[in-house]
């Protein structure tokens, strides 16, 4: 059981570096084009990014049962990739 409670924590550190990545770099791109699809964009990748380390954290620090933390990280990815959806959609 230790050694799946290690490989989480570097699997959600992992998500921490790309998930950061991805949202700095749509920033750091709308900034550049001032294109809002790119805002929205890192916006939705970033909500993504929060609610994987969010369930980490709550599962890891305030003893959250597995199924609250599978439901909380899916909700954070359903409105990532709504976010991301719409910025999609807006993109000219």
């Amino acid at each position: 059981m230790k050694g799946v409670i290690t490989a989480i924590a570097v699997v959600k550190f992992v998500i921490l570096l790309l998930g950061g990545g991805i949202t700095y770099i749509a920033f750091k791109a709308y900034r550049r084009t001032g294109a809002d699809s790119l805002r929205v964009l890192g916006v939705g990748f970033g909500i993504i990014t929060l609610g994987a380390i969010l369930t980490g954290v709550a599962n890891q620090f305030f003893s959250v049962g597995l199924a609250l933390g599978v439901l909380i990280n899916s909700l954070f990815v359903a409105l990532g990739l709504a976010v991301i959806m719409y910025s999609l959609y807006i993109q000219k």
